[in-house]
């Protein structure tokens, strides 16, 4: 049994920002971070990238990754979790004679991901016996004094906070859609990034940025400048 198996899960079809996971990010395509970061950490006994698309497949191999199968057909639409890629992942692997104990999901869009923060969760994630770990970042403003909208009027979500001081109230993260660290044992049994034992690691708003539109995209370009300059 090999220990880590890295999954950079790259499906063709992308509505919002077209040709997403390869489209280029600074000079390379985008999921050439994930790539690299994986293989910098030395962590991964292989690191792959399941897609349905043969040029996704060929910028994935360019950059070291390995692509051995293509994803089936079943996994490559809009409905598809990534619990059910990666579980197919590992049936396939399953094929081939080879077997895993931990795997890391890294997302093809997420270029602030470094060698550091894979070992950070990796050395988590065997030291405390956990069961999955992944970066978070705390939310900017407390949870506690979220309001919403009744009948066009703001309602907080929770009255009892309405004059409690910000600093008193406990912190509250959430997780930035990174890449996941998981125990094969327990996510074959959970289908669950989240399972009773597990960690997170924190970073810092400035090693974050969802992309899911054209102005994400270019805070994220802004964000990883800045970053690099630091």
């Amino acid at each position: 049994m090999s220990k880590n198996l890295c999954i950079i899960p790259a499906r063709g079809g992308s509505k919002r920002i077209p040709r997403k996971n390869i489209k280029d990010f600074l000079g390379k395509p985008i999921i050439a971070y994930s790539i690299e970061a994986a293989l910098e950490s030395k962590l991964f006994d292989e690191v792959m990238v399941s897609t349905d698309d043969e040029e996704i497949a060929e910028v994935g191999e360019n950059y070291g990754a390995h692509v051995p199968f293509m994803r089936s057909n079943k996994n490559a639409d809009d409905y598809a979790t990534t619990a059910d890629v990666l579980l197919e992942v590992l049936e396939d692997y399953k094929k081939l004679g080879k077997t895993f104990e931990n795997i890391c999901c890294i997302y093809p869009t997420a270029p602030f991901i470094t060698e550091v923060k894979l070992t950070e969760a990796f050395e988590k994630l065997s030291a405390e016996n956990l069961d999955a770990v992944f970066p978070v970042i705390p939310f900017s403003y407390p949870i506690q004094r979220a309001l919403k909208f009744e009948n066009t009027r703001l309602k907080f979500f929770s009255p009892e906070h309405e004059n409690s001081r910000s600093q008193d109230l406990e912190k509250a993260y959430h997780d930035v859609g990174q890449f996941y660290f998981l125990k094969i044992i327990d996510f074959e049994r959970n289908k669950s990034f989240f399972g009773k034992q597990t960690g997170g690691i924190i970073i810092s708003e400035l090693e974050a940025q969802d992309i899911d539109s054209e102005s994400d995209w270019v805070l994220a370009e802004i964000k990883y400048k800045l970053k690099s300059r630091r």
